[in-house]
């Protein structure tokens, strides 16, 4: 006798129909193949607003989403794991962020809206930013290495002197321009949206 515990999700377009269909698999998997269903855990009800194993169905064909819980998880671990502690090096930090980024997008890669790995990818680029300026610490540190990223003479002293938050000065344009796109690219920095667009075949066969 098999004795794993499984929670069932049924998604349906009629609901006494669904009952009726999730009742007699339920009996199935039971009686036939001796597994043990979590009744607490298992419901038939419509695809929208419909959540499980971190996924969401969305609309009436239930278009399928990353469920808002696991897009805050993942901006908080992202967070943790890019954070300065323990003296690790940003490319250190980058490597360990990269190695969850790639485990989290493989199972999340059924989501079938760009905008959110889109929108992901361009809170990553300016919280890596924030992490670059952070360890940069000092004005003097921050102004020579903004010139060395090809920024200007004044606009480097403007940056680099600011007392402004470390999250608000990964905005400007003067460090966007030190530290862009295709600079934090070269630099390790791990892309949800490319990865995502590699995993498309997943898409077209699930």
């Amino acid at each position: 006798m098999l004795h794993n515990s499984s929670s069932l999700l049924f998604v349906v377009s009629n609901g006494s129909l669904g009952r009726t269909f999730g009742w007699r698999l339920r009996s199935f998997l039971q009686r036939t193949l001796k597994l043990i269903v979590n009744r607490d855990k298992s419901c038939v009800r419509r695809a929208d607003g419909a959540e499980s194993v971190g996924y969401e169905f969305r609309g009436y064909g239930g278009k399928v989403c990353v469920s808002e819980k696991k897009l805050r998880h993942f901006k908080q671990r992202a967070s943790e794991l890019l954070a300065r502690k323990g003296g690790r090096s940003m490319a250190r930090r980058m490597s360990e962020f990269t190695q969850y980024a790639r485990g989290w997008i493989g199972y999340f890669a059924l989501e079938q809206r760009k905008s959110v790995f889109t929108s992901l990818d361009k809170w990553l680029r300016r919280r890596v930013r924030a992490c670059y300026w952070k360890s940069w610490r000092l004005p003097r540190t921050r102004i020579r290495k903004l010139k060395s990223l090809g920024v200007s003479h004044d606009d480097a002293y403007a940056f680099g002197a600011s007392h402004k938050a470390v999250w608000r000065l990964s905005m400007p344009s003067g460090v966007q321009r030190a530290l862009s796109n295709d600079w934090l690219n070269s630099n390790g920095l791990f892309s949800l949206e490319a990865r995502w667009r590699e995993l498309a075949p997943l898409r077209r066969t699930a």
